[in-house]
């Protein structure tokens, strides 16, 4: 089952927390013998790998509060610890913590960080 989102404008969406956003790659219908796979081939398999699209602040840090100096800066700032993957790493992932969205008659995955096991990043891909 999968959430349809409607909305037009990419840019609004904000990834929360410790959470990932991740096109999937696209597999191969076919093995390296030509032969066609079957359309529930794919969806056996336990790990997929897909490229990060947008990334969480990361997990947050409690705030400590210590009000003994007037001249302080009360405010309630949350830091966080950030994420390692980055915008156009190539992730591979576990499917079962993955919660599919179609954004724009896209398929894009919401994974947690706990979730990635690996990240390939190349930094020649941008140049």
């Amino acid at each position: 089952m999968s959430l349809i989102i409607s909305e037009k404008d990419f840019e609004k969406v904000i990834v929360v927390g410790d959470r990932v956003l991740i096109k999937p790659k696209t597999f191969s219908e076919k093995t390296k013998s030509g032969l066609f796979l079957p359309p529930g081939v794919h969806e056996k398999e336990k790990l997929y790998s897909g490229y990060v699209v947008k990334v969480g602040p990361g997990y947050p840090i409690p705030v400590i509060q210590e009000y003994d100096e007037p001249w302080k800066d009360k405010s309630d700032n949350v830091k966080y610890v950030p994420l390692q993957p980055q915008v156009g790493d190539l992730a591979v992932y576990l499917q079962n913590s993955a919660h599919e969205v179609l954004f724009n008659n896209e398929k894009y995955l919401i994974v947690p960080h706990a979730a990635i096991l690996m990240l390939i990043r190349d930094e020649s891909l941008f140049e």
